[in-house]
């Protein structure tokens, strides 16, 4: 299952992903630096990693014994990534593959047809809930773990794990034992490096925990639902212009929930993104005379992020809510 899985989109079949594959691995093997045993001429391990989130792990946990590639480039969104043959023929040639299956259709199927044996699916690593517009991060009764498809309201199995630094260091120990399965001459590096991230994710959970502690509101408002593990991590209640989708258009009638809500919880701010249209945010904002910020998805750094890494943009993150929550 895909976030969007309800939308018409361009599909390859798999007789094309494996064509251009083929093609793929010729051109690389004529002009690539890696070697058949997924290393670089210098030795690294070469390391595809499929957008932001899985980048930062990749390169926290290799260290010096890891090349990282991102496939999605810096700044851009990434649910619709589509892939050239020169990047779908380097996931059979790469040492390990970090990737988050659920959130680029175009990658799941690309990495299912590369047959590397050291595949890193961090959504694996950890337990996926269902999520839409709404996540109430007091009550998770109505979630389902088992969900397997978006329905009309987008509501579906939610990728976004990274925004939860409990989740991203369960995902950060599993791509770990991936990478020192591909390299293991480097397994005490890896894991030593995984330690070290882990316990900077601890501290960062424990800063929002902290920081959210006092606050005058539980609702905030943004574009799409990306933010629902944050939510229900720190008590929160997500209410999300569109679903798990960042460009689906909301329905008339739930930008009037949303005008409502707004009201009746005294929500102050609506929230954008940088690498999606600000402008439905904008409208609502407008609408009900209220400020309009940034909290970040982290789906990529580019020029307009708050922050040069996963820790700065998750710092300026925390800084926004608890300006828009009315902390103490």
């Amino acid at each position: 299952m895909n976030v969007r899985a309800n939308r018409t989109r361009r599909r390859i079949p798999t007789v094309a992903v494996l064509l251009v594959t083929a093609l793929g691995a010729a051109t690389l093997s004529a002009c690539s630096a890696v070697g058949s045993d997924g290393r670089t001429k210098d030795g690294k391990l070469q390391v595809i990693a499929s957008f932001y989130p899985m980048e930062f792990l990749a390169q926290q946990i290799g260290g010096e014994h890891v090349a990282v590639t991102g496939l999605t480039k810096p700044g851009t969104e990434p649910h619709d990534l589509e892939l050239t043959p020169k990047q779908t023929g380097s996931l059979a040639d790469a040492g390990a593959i970090v990737y988050l299956k659920g959130l680029q259709p175009a990658v799941d199927e690309a990495v299912e047809q590369s047959g590397n044996k050291h595949v890193a699916d961090a959504a694996s690593f950890t337990h996926l809930e269902r999520h839409g517009t709404e996540v109430d991060g007091h009550d998770e009764h109505g979630h389902d773990h088992g969900a397997e498809s978006s329905d009309e309201h987008g509501n579906g199995r939610d990728p976004h794990i990274w925004l939860d630094p409990v989740r991203y260091a369960q995902a950060a120990k599993g791509v770990s034992k991936v990478l020192a399965g591909a390299d293991p001459e480097h397994r005490a590096d890896y894991e030593k490096n995984t330690a070290a991230l882990v316990k900077k994710l601890d501290a960062l959970n424990a800063k929002f925990a902290a920081g959210l502690k006092n606050r005058a509101s539980d609702t905030f408002v943004t574009t799409h639902a990306a933010f629902g593990y944050l939510a229900e991590r720190y008590g929160l209640e997500q209410e999300a212009i569109a679903g798990l989708d960042p460009e689906a258009e909301p329905t008339a009638a739930r930008m009037k929930d949303l005008q409502k809500i707004a009201r009746e919880h005294h929500v102050g701010t609506v929230f954008y993104e940088t690498i999606a249209s600000p402008r439905t945010a904008r409208t609502l904002a407008e609408d009900l005379h209220l400020r309009t910020d940034v909290l970040d998805p982290l789906e990529g750094i580019g020029e307009q992020s708050r922050g040069h890494d996963y820790f700065e943009v998750m710092e300026s993150n925390l800084t926004a809510l608890q300006k828009a929550l009315g902390t103490k």
